[in-house]
């Protein structure tokens, strides 16, 4: 059977794809060519795609500088070490509304490379920056659609999207590009009591937990936000209507994170609903596969399906303890 491929290769062909189509489309990476698989448009394109060495800082700024002549610009930096290069993303790109592409490679935990290299932190530090569009794609396709609506004309601001180390779920996944809607979401299931509300590829466990989930006779909803900035209002105002209770996941930090702008988008509009945030807990998380991490961090499928069994034994205590 075919497998899906790497996140970082679908990069690697799709921005060869958009610069062939587009001849505004460069490519940027802090000497990480191979490891995000910039590599191919360097080999194919080597007069738009450059390799500045390990030199965030430089990358962006340059970024920032490509951009003011018109150039889209896709600067492809590990979410951990984009740290680095927070003051430059301020200053030089979000400031100066340049639509810099930021493909935030291994975001979110990252297995064996350890707690240096885990990409925990990248969406409350880019939340918190006004002009700033954050996105993480659920599959190879939409990475594909992401990195597509980021160089068309119509973007005009800052772009990040951010997507993990290694395998997505989609074997089939080379179909037509098509545009998103800047802060549009999608619902993908509608059920009864329970709403997931899930930011980027932890989407796929909350879909694994769901058909573990259907088969005890329990039917969560499934929302796929796609952009934690802007957020998709009319949907979360369509899930907070519908449905009581409210697990978030998201492959970073609970602090400030996606579960955190959902908290604040119900503190705003008065919602009360029980909500549960599932994420990369607030701790340094050691080397392990990512299997084990997931697990330890208690967003896997497993501890998705529990979370949501935990609300609905609450639901159903809190009935059988009302008084006559």
């Amino acid at each position: 059977l075919p497998q899906p491929p790497k996140y970082q290769d679908v990069f690697g062909h799709t921005i060869i794809e958009l610069a062939e189509a587009n001849d505004k489309v460069v490519g940027i990476t802090p000497a990480m060519p191979s490891g995000s698989s910039l590599k191919f448009m360097m080999e194919k394109m080597p007069h738009r795609a450059f390799d500045v060495g390990i030199c965030e800082q430089h990358a962006v700024t340059l970024s920032a500088g490509l951009a003011t002549q018109g150039l889209r610009v896709f600067c492809n930096i590990y979410s951990s070490f984009m740290q680095r290069a927070f003051d430059q993303a301020v200053h030089d790109v979000a400031i100066q509304k340049l639509p810099v592409v930021f493909c935030l490679d291994r975001a979110g935990l990252v297995g064996e490379d350890g707690p240096t290299h885990h990409g925990a932190y990248d969406i409350p530090y880019f939340r918190c920056i006004p002009n700033m569009i954050i996105s993480a794609p659920m599959n190879e396709q939409e990475l594909r659609n992401l990195m597509y609506t980021a160089q068309l004309d119509s973007t005009e601001l800052p772009f990040v999207i951010r997507y993990p180390r290694g395998e997505g779920v989609m074997p089939e996944w080379r179909k037509p590009l098509e545009a998103v809607r800047i802060g549009k979401g999608r619902r993908l299931r509608s059920g009864t009591g329970i709403a997931l509300l899930t930011f980027g590829h932890p989407g796929n466990f909350a879909a694994a937990a769901i058909r573990e989930l259907k088969a005890e006779g329990i039917d969560p909803a499934h929302y796929d936000l796609r952009f934690c900035k802007p957020l998709d209002e009319e949907l979360l105002h369509e899930a907070l209507r519908t449905y009581e209770k409210i697990i978030t996941v998201e492959d970073g930090t609970v602090v400030g994170g996606f579960g955190s702008a959902i908290l604040e988008f119900m503190a705003q509009h008065g919602y009360k609903n029980d909500v549960r945030i599932l994420g990369i807990p607030d701790r340094i998380v050691e080397h392990g596969t990512l299997k084990e991490l997931h697990k330890e961090c208690g967003y896997d499928a497993a501890a998705i399906a529990e979370a949501v069994r935990d609300l609905c034994r609450i639901s159903v205590s809190e009935i059988i303890a009302q008084p006559e």
